[in-house]
């Protein structure tokens, strides 16, 4: 059995690049240049047909150490609490209050960008604090 070396993170959304920028806010992604002979992505994709203009989007971080993230235009909007999440690790190292400290100064950078706070959990005998928020779309995920 082959090990896996890659992986990519699908979002479905209703604007794949709009919400692939904010991404790319929240984890200092980078979207990659348009295909050879394009000098932007707009002009890549107006050479698409036009039910395919807009339809996806990409974004990367820079390193090249952190996975892919493509966004897919999708027809029916959010209907349910994601299964799936990201964990945005600010916190990593830090307890208490010093640990909330950076989860609200992220929190607050976020919301700037056009993410919603939904509640915050606060540490138990078993986890550290944490902020579950939503994406520009609705999609869940935590400030850890």
């Amino acid at each position: 059995m082959s090990s896996i070396r890659q992986v990519q993170v699908t979002f479905d959304c209703a604007e794949p690049e709009r919400v692939a920028r904010f991404w790319c806010e929240v984890l200092g992604y980078v979207v990659p240049p348009p295909p050879e002979g394009f000098a932007t992505w707009g002009d890549f994709d107006r050479t698409l047909p036009p039910e395919r203009r807009g339809a996806g989007f990409v974004c990367g971080d820079p390193s090249g150490v952190g996975p892919r993230l493509y966004f897919q235009r999708v027809p029916e909007g959010k209907a349910v609490k994601n299964r799936v999440h990201l964990d945005v690790r600010v916190g990593t190292g830090l307890v208490g209050e010093e640990r909330l400290a950076a989860l609200e100064a992220e929190c607050a950078r976020l919301v700037a960008f056009g993410a919603t706070r939904v509640r915050v959990l606060l540490a138990d005998e078993y986890d550290e604090s944490c902020i579950v928020m939503q994406d520009i779309e609705g999609n869940e995920f935590c400030l850890d």
